[in-house]
């Protein structure tokens, strides 16, 4: 499963995780970084500077008891 780890810049503590959002699309031709941005601007624009708001491309596993863990080689975007 791929998902999206989101992260904002932070020059004084280091970059923070805002959160991680899955993707759900069936079609991988809506998927495009400007679209994966909106969907971040729409859950997180609220709460910090989306311009300083950028992403991890990450590939999840799920383990044997049902949780999904981060895949060791994922790719920065």
């Amino acid at each position: 499963m791929v998902a999206y780890e989101f992260y904002v810049r932070d020059k004084a503590n280091g970059d923070r995780l805002l959160g991680i959002l899955p993707e759900r699309r069936r079609n991988p031709e809506r998927v495009s970084e400007k679209s994966i941005m909106n969907w971040a601007v729409m859950v997180f624009s609220d709460a910090v500077d989306i311009n300083k708001v950028f992403f991890v491309r990450v590939s999840l596993e799920k383990n044997g008891n049902g949780f999904f863990f981060p895949h060791p080689n994922y790719e920065k975007q």
